[in-house]
């Protein structure tokens, strides 16, 4: 099945279990057979990231999904950390929001608009595997041409 490309590695910041479940069975759904690694707080995010502590042996991610209203650490501040660091910026960030995605867009996120999509919860599967997929072969189509 595979071609021989590297898998994205996704990783899922969400801290409700319902909507984890909701993603992974979109995934299904839609035939997305990336790993898929999740944590359930920004400071957990940012220890993912950035290979700390428990997740010191832990993939970089090729493609973040990302709650905003998260615990410990805000998903506005790890989106932030993501894309102002020089080894991540390139990666994609998905926003998965229960806020109508025009008034993101008009509180200007972190006044910098790094977000690289919006997809409003509960997510429709057909448009998020759509724009997974656009990312994943955009990611992938990157990865063979270095």
């Amino acid at each position: 099945m595979g071609t021989g490309s590297p898998e994205a590695i996704i990783l899922l910041v969400e801290d409700n279990p319902g909507d984890v479940r909701l993603i992974e069975e979109a995934f299904s759904d839609g035939n997305i057979t990336n790993p898929l690694r999740t944590v359930t707080d920004g400071r957990a995010a940012l220890d993912f990231i950035h290979q700390r502590g428990e997740y010191e042996d832990a993939p970089r991610p090729d493609i973040v999904l990302l709650d905003l209203n998260l615990p410990k650490v805000g998903g506005e501040d790890v989106l932030h950390e993501i894309k102002h660091h020089p080894e991540l910026d390139h990666v994609p960030v998905i926003v998965l929001t229960g806020v109508d995605e025009r008034l993101i867009e008009s509180r200007d996120l972190d006044h910098d608009s790094d977000e690289d999509a919006v997809l409003e919860k509960p997510v429709d599967t057909g448009d998020f595997v759509e724009v997974i997929q656009s990312f994943e072969s955009f990611r992938l189509a990157i990865m063979r041409e270095d």
